[in-house]
Formats: structure tokens, C-alpha cells, sequence
């Protein structure tokens, strides 16, 4: 029993992004400000907050897409303010991103497109690179044959496997997701949060899920995040959420949409509509 307990301490204290005072801004207008974020390896973070609060211009920074004002941004225990050029591109390799919608080159195959950060970043011979994308491929669900398509061949749900392979094409140790299961069906939806529960206890990977899905907060993710007035307004469990007073948070998750999920705080309601 205290071995058990002491499982979550030690990955509580093995933090794979850290995120300090981070302020970003555009001109006069303050999008983040001052804003802490821990996320913890092997975990599948979810964050959420309300529409043009600054979600995706978060991950864009973490990922220096964007430029910040202030802050520290560490990954992997690294700073890449402090590192050379030879450890940021080190670094490049260990993380994956799926964009909201997948951001697959049309010009190109589904294989040719898992192969792009192998040409980038590492120097093997094509039949090398040939396995490795059918490999990634069946990681994700889909059969060989996919990889010779091109993307205006796929269904939305083939578009989002496809793009998680190219996330997972450098074996990351941290993947960022964008709305993964936005445009799919509930049981597609389902089945992209199965996929990456089972991807993160297969590779090890730790999970930054940025997503509007109550089902994907309620059956994959073990921590939550929500942003709100340009800072993470509220972090911690399922049961956290349901109990927090902050009234977005309050209408976020128990609000009418929420209505026909079970809450983890009453079991006796468990598969109940409740009031």
C-alpha cells in the first residue's frame, strides 16, 4: 500500500514542460499573462478553456511558434533559451504535434508525409524510413495501403490517425494534440481517445491535449487544466472540476451539456440523468 501511494509523488516530481510567468501579448492586446504550467510524465493533460482565451497561442508558444514577452519555458528539464542549437534540435525530436485539422501536405502521400520528420531530423535509407512509416501506421489503426493515398482520399477519422503518425514518427516523449477529436463522430471520437490511452501506455508517452470534448476530459485524461482570465485559472482532477466555484468552470462542467455524464463524486447516480 505505501508503494502505491508513492507512485504518483515520484511522477509528480518528474516534470517533462514547465511554464513560468509566460506572458504573450500582440500589440497592446495581453493574451497570456504571467501564466504557470506543470505537466507530468505519462500523464494525458487535458486543456481546456473558452473559445479565443488563448489555448492554441499557449501551445503555439510552448512550441516556438509564437513569440512570448516573458517567461521561462522548459522541456524535458531543458531550456531552449539556454541550450545550443545542437540540443533545441534534440529537443525538436522528442516532441510530436497534431494540428486541429491534422495539417497533412496534399502534394504528398500519407507515407510521404510520416517520412517528413525522418528527412528532417535523422539520416537513414529509405526502406529504413519505408518500415518505420508502415510501423507508425499500424500504431495508429490503419492498414498499409493507406500510406499510398493521398489525403483528399481519407475520411476525417483516417485524416486524424494519419496525422498522429506523423506526430509519433520520431518516438516523441511528449505529443501535443489540438482538438484531436474535433469534426469526428461520437463513436469515431471514441475510438481517437482509446487510440491515444493505449498510445500513451504503449510508447510512454506524455499527452498535452488541448480540447473542447467533455467525453475525451472525462474518460482519457488524468489532469485538467482550464485557462481563463490569460492564466491556468484551475488545475487538478475530474473531481476538482466538479467542485470548483469559479462559474465558467461551474457551467463548463456541470452545465447542461455535462447533464447525462456520470460524476465521479456520486456513484449511487452512476449512469443517471442528474439535476
Amino acid at each position: 500500500m505505501d508503494m502505491q501511494a508513492q507512485v504518483p509523488q515520484e511522477k509528480e516530481r518528474d516534470k517533462v514542460l514547465s511554464v513560468r510567468g509566460l506572458t504573450v501579448g500582440f500589440g497592446n492586446k495581453i493574451v497570456l499573462d504571467n501564466l504557470d504550467l506543470d505537466i507530468y510524465r505519462g500523464e494525458i493533460l487535458g486543456f481546456v478553456g473558452a473559445s479565443g482565451a488563448g489555448k492554441s497561442v499557449l501551445m503555439r508558444t510552448v512550441l516556438r511558434l509564437l513569440p512570448r514577452r516573458s517567461g521561462t519555458i522548459e522541456i524535458l528539464g531543458s531550456d531552449y533559451d539556454t541550450v545550443d542549437e545542437r540540443e533545441r534540435m534534440e529537443l525538436d525530436t522528442r516532441l510530436g504535434v497534431l494540428f486541429q485539422q491534422g495539417a497533412l501536405f496534399s502534394a504528398l502521400t500519407v507515407k510521404e508525409n510520416i517520412q517528413l520528420p525522418m528527412r528532417e531530423y535523422l539520416d537513414l535509407p529509405q526502406w529504413l524510413m519505408d518500415e518505420l512509416a508502415y510501423l507508425k501506421l499500424d500504431l495508429v489503426g490503419l492498414d498499409a495501403d493507406a500510406g499510398d493515398k493521398y489525403p483528399s482520399e481519407l475520411s476525417g477519422g483516417m485524416i486524424k490517425r494519419a496525422a498522429l503518425a506523423r506526430a509519433i514518427a520520431l518516438d516523441p516523449d511528449l505529443v501535443f494534440l489540438d482538438e484531436p477529436t474535433s469534426g469526428l463522430d461520437p463513436i469515431g471520437a471514441a475510438e481517437f481517445d482509446e487510440l491515444i490511452a493505449r498510445l500513451r501506455d504503449t510508447l510512454g508517452l506524455t499527452v498535452y491535449m488541448v480540447t473542447h470534448d467533455l467525453d475525451s476530459l472525462f474518460s482519457v485524461c488524468d489532469r485538467i487544466a482550464v485557462l481563463g482570465q490569460k492564466r491556468v485559472l484551475v488545475e487538478g482532477s475530474l473531481e476538482d472540476m466538479l467542485v470548483c466555484d469559479d462559474p465558467w468552470v461551474r457551467s463548463y462542467f456541470r452545465g447542461k451539456r455535462a447533464r447525462s455524464i456520470p460524476r465521479p463524486e456520486s456513484p449511487a447516480t452512476s449512469g443517471k440523468v442528474t439535476d
